[in-house]
């Protein structure tokens, strides 16, 4: 596993034009995709703690997850590629507490790093200053922040409640007797809930954290948060939806063969859709707490059929209707990831389509909901922001420079368009290397008909 570099500062000059699908050559491609960034960056922070080295097999190779091996490593945690395999040896007892002075975590744009690390950094009882992109710091953080201060450590925030930020530990603590018990508003993400629930194994007496807010969004992460702690042998229950409870325990050390990341397999499959082609993803879990497992409900509503070929999940699109597909109107609030997919295949549909329950979508990379309808009408269609969502009510019909934003999400995005609609320039195609690194090339062997 080699560490994938950040992209160059002058990326965003870059414009990629994204290809054109061809329809007198039918697509029929078998697209492997990698390790789930989710899983691969709470298998790695996991491991970092174990009571011994653990190795994990197929853990994606991104931005995002060198970001989250730097900062495990400044804090005493090693690691050692071999081809798939990734050898996790832990933090030993003190070391990350022994440094003079902060350590300086970067955080990139990586959530999952941004707000997992703080509470483990006040668990280990180390000092630590975090620092992100320049968009990191309109990311939202408040909640985490609070979080570690109740888990007893100060924060230097000047009361910004985002980036940067120092975490220090607290001067003296009383033991627990019992579960610490930490109160948060989580309705604008639920990594903020996995955060803490991650390394309360870590405490006395473990955590308790309870959702202070209305719904949680993205709620199958905080099940996939459970699962995992789980599979290291630490007890994690959930109570009502809105409480959840981690026993103390040291994280138990075993070998991890991660998941194919079924979020990112969504532009690809969402090609099969808009093409009337057809496309594998091999390895597709029978069950899963991700949730682009949702894929295999929401693209038939898009006319698509999708089965299982023995471990291939298979889709396809009618060539047909592929060019005047269904608009749809669906609830994303369980898998508000897949939401700027969907919205690509919804800009080529014939009939208006309304993506609600992603409210918690503008405090993402960027806020997707904004960029999403100011893409759509710069390419010809027509789309305006709902107060949970969007609605779009005219496909895309024109090329033209499509803006990411830093958001990989949204790159990918504008490649599907671009497949039905000739002259869309994607702007720094390379921001796609925090969760899917090579994008392009894939998106090249899958229009040629490469394999997985």
């Amino acid at each position: 596993m080699t560490a994938v570099p950040p992209p160059p500062a002058d990326a965003a000059e870059d414009l990629w034009p994204a290809p054109v699908h061809e329809p007198s050559v039918p697509l029929d491609a078998r697209v492997r995709v990698p390790g789930s960034k989710s899983l691969t960056n709470r298998h790695l922070l996991l491991a970092a703690i174990a009571d011994g080295p653990s190795v994990l097999t197929g853990a994606l190779e991104s931005r995002d997850s060198r970001l989250m091996m730097e900062a495990l490593g400044l804090l005493g945690a090693s690691f050692e590629a071999e081809g798939e395999r990734l050898r996790v040896s832990p933090i030993a007892p003190g070391r990350g507490a022994a440094s003079s002075g902060p350590l300086e975590i970067r955080t990139g744009l990586a959530g999952t790093v941004m707000r997992f690390l703080p509470p483990l950094v006040a668990a280990l009882g180390v000092e630590a200053r975090f620092d992100g992109d320049p968009s990191a710091r309109r990311r939202p953080m408040g909640p985490v922040i609070e979080a570690v201060r109740q888990l007893g450590a100060e924060v230097e925030d000047e009361g910004r409640g985002a980036l940067p930020f120092t975490v220090r530990p607290a001067s003296s603590s009383a033991p627990e007797a019992g579960p610490v018990e930490v109160g948060i508003d989580a309705s604008g993400s639920s990594q903020f809930l996995s955060a803490v629930l991650l390394s309360g194994c870590l405490l006395p007496g473990g955590v308790r954290v309870t959702h202070l807010g209305d719904s949680v969004p993205s709620l199958p992460h905080v099940r996939m948060t459970l699962e995992v702690l789980a599979e290291y042998g630490i007890r994690a229950t959930e109570e009502g939806g809105r409480s959840w409870t981690v026993a103390a325990g040291v994280p138990r050390a075993h070998d991890v063969v991660v998941e194919p990341d079924l979020s990112n397999a969504g532009p690809f499959v969402a090609a099969a859709v808009v093409t009337g082609g057809r496309v594998a993803v091999p390895d597709w879990p029978e069950t899963t707490t991700q949730g682009g497992d949702q894929w295999r409900e929401i693209l038939p509503r898009f006319g698509a059929e999708v089965r299982r070929e023995g471990t291939d999940l298979v889709v396809t699109g009618d060539p047909e209707t592929a060019s005047a597909l269904p608009g749809i109107e669906i609830d994303l609030s369980e898998a508000g990831e897949l939401a700027p997919t969907v919205a690509a295949i919804a800009a080529l549909a014939s009939g208006p389509s309304r993506l609600t329950g992603i409210a918690h979508l503008r405090g993402h990379e960027t806020d997707r909901l904004k960029a999403l309808v100011a893409e759509i009408r710069r390419l010809g269609g027509e789309a305006e922001e709902l107060p949970d969502g969007i609605e779009i009510t005219r496909p895309v019909s024109a090329g033209g420079v499509f803006r990411t934003y830093e958001d990989h999400r949204m790159a990918t995005a504008a490649a599907i368009i671009g497949l039905r609609v000739p002259g869309v320039e994607v702007e720094n195609i390379a921001t796609t290397a925090k969760t899917l690194p090579g994008f392009p090339e894939m998106w090249a062997r899958m229009l040629t008909g490469g394999g997985a």
